[in-house]
């Protein structure tokens, strides 16, 4: 199949600010059957896709992928569409925040408490990044490798997608890093998760069978990995031997391993935990209570330095609030809810309500700035498609009219013109511009059309029959201007 440079393969259904992405079949036999199942829907290029918000349309071919277009009514031909992401992969974002909505649901994570994100930092185009923030942990989710991932800021974990590289010394020093990629199936994108190790191959899962935890998110190989570095090897036992309990040696070297990883992770409930489980343990000799009493004071000492860090980030959180910067409040509002979202005082509990309702007034503004928007292209569009009646009106004035009626009907007409080529704006095209002004110069000051057999300013002229070289109708300024006409000549002739 040939390539086409102006192919579009993902579109939303439904208006311009849609999130509900679809990707069109790719071979013609499958688009008869899409058509149909789709025949009462609409299709946009939507402003989510980093797209115009102008209105598609499906084209079929036998010979080269099918695709969507911009429908004839937005002038397709000189319309010029800023969208850069158009193949299949380009509404990935999309079907990420749809499917990652359904599984926190499911894993009960009420909706109004997860809020999304096409976060755009340094610029990077939308789509590149999804931050997806909820009350215990935050995720970027890296869909390209436009925007390097940081490791341990803000709360949020990264996952990578498929193209974006990793280091040894990160897989080394973090264990693993999650990874995401979407399959397709049908007119829909699937979502996979993957969990990467060092030396061991990605292993690949569907979202219902990861979960969020203390730890992060999780799936069923990070359990296996973390049970493999936390448990000794078990030894073989003859029969009759009795199972004993774990030595307290080896129950404090795996509780000092968990107390470790939890202050890597920054988790201040699981390290309060572990060192209670520490002090508890009993029969330890006096180098292995040494190494605990150690590993417990450094816990607490980094607990009350995280208490310090956590009374700064509130008293930050609240001054953004105050002060009413919304992507400062993001931010924060992310490191607030993954890493100190549990025993809130009265006082944080009132900022971070406040914080997560000024994010989502800010969403809310977003939005209706996002259909306002939308809004005014569709009246844009509807003024343009009566803009091009009036031109086609103009070029083939009713038959039948005396000289004085036809300068009537053109004056009014030409005034409609230009009121309604005001509220068209930009859905037109440079060349129906020209058109319009051409109208506004032709009537003058008063709204008057040049007389039928003068030469305008350009020494074009005017003719009293339709212009059979280049369409223009009576009383429309001809569009040639030298050479052999034959309304002219006609005109000239009886003129004599």
């Amino acid at each position: 199949m040939r390539g086409d440079n102006r192919q579009i393969q993902t579109a939303v259904l439904g208006g311009a600010a849609s999130e509900d992405p679809l990707t069109l079949p790719l071979e013609a036999i499958e688009l008869d059957a899409f058509r149909k199942r789709h025949e009462r829907d609409t299709f946009w290029c939507g402003l989510f896709l980093g797209g115009c918000g102008f209105q598609l349309t499906t084209k079929l071919y036998t010979d080269r992928v099918c695709h969507f277009a911009h429908h004839p009514g937005a002038d397709a031909l000189s319309h010029r569409c800023g969208r850069r992401a158009r193949g299949v992969a380009s509404a990935d974002h999309l079907y990420v925040k749809a499917a990652a909505a359904a599984w926190l649901r499911t894993a009960g994570h009420p909706g109004d408490l997860v809020h999304f994100d096409f976060a755009r930092p340094d610029g990077a185009e939308i789509g590149s990044v999804l931050d997806i923030r909820f009350k215990e942990r935050g995720l970027r989710v890296h869909l390209d490798q436009a925007v390097a991932p940081v490791w341990d800021v803000d709360g949020r974990e990264p996952v990578l997608g498929v193209s974006v590289p990793v280091d040894r010394d990160t897989l080394i020093d973090r264990w693993y890093v999650h990874r995401i990629r979407l399959d397709s199936v049908g007119t829909s994108r699937q979502v996979r998760i993957g969990t990467e190790a060092f030396m061991r191959p990605t292993e690949w899962f569907a979202l219902e069978e990861c979960e969020m935890t203390g730890r992060g998110l999780t799936t069923p190989a990070v359990e296996r990995l973390v049970r493999s570095r936390s448990t000794r090897p078990v030894s073989r036992r003859t029969a009759g031997q009795a199972r004993k309990g774990p030595a307290p040696q080896a129950r404090a070297e795996v509780l000092l391993r968990k107390l470790a990883e939890a202050q890597r992770l920054g988790s201040v409930l699981v390290v309060t935990q572990i060192c209670g489980e520490i002090a508890a343990v009993p029969g330890l000799e006096e180098q292995g209570q040494a190494q605990a009493r150690g590993a417990v004071a450094g816990a607490r000492a980094w607990l009350k330095e995280q208490a310090a860090v956590r009374e700064q980030l509130f008293v930050s959180l609240h001054d953004a609030v105050e002060a009413r910067d919304v992507e400062v409040v993001r931010t924060l509002s992310v490191t607030a809810n993954a890493t100190a979202s549990h025993a809130r005082t009265g006082g944080e509990t009132a900022t971070a309500a406040a914080a997560d309702a000024l994010l989502a007034a800010d969403a809310h503004e977003r939005r209706e700035e996002i259909m306002a928007a939308e809004r005014d292209a569709e009246r844009a569009r509807r003024a343009a498609d009566r803009v091009r009646a009036l031109l086609s009106a103009l070029r083939r004035p009713p038959v039948g009219l005396r000289s004085q009626q036809r300068r009537v009907w053109i004056r009014s007409s030409v005034q409609k013109l230009l009121l309604v080529a005001e509220q068209a704006d930009s859905a037109l095209s440079a060349r129906e511009r020209e058109h319009v002004e051409s109208w506004r110069a032709r009537t003058g000051s008063g709204g008057l059309p040049v007389q039928p057999g003068q030469p305008a300013a350009d020494g074009r002229q005017v003719h009293d029959v339709a212009c059979p070289a280049c369409g223009a109708g009576p009383g429309v300024r001809c569009e040639t201007p030298c050479g052999y006409h034959p309304s002219r000549t006609a005109r000239l002739r009886r003129s004599r």
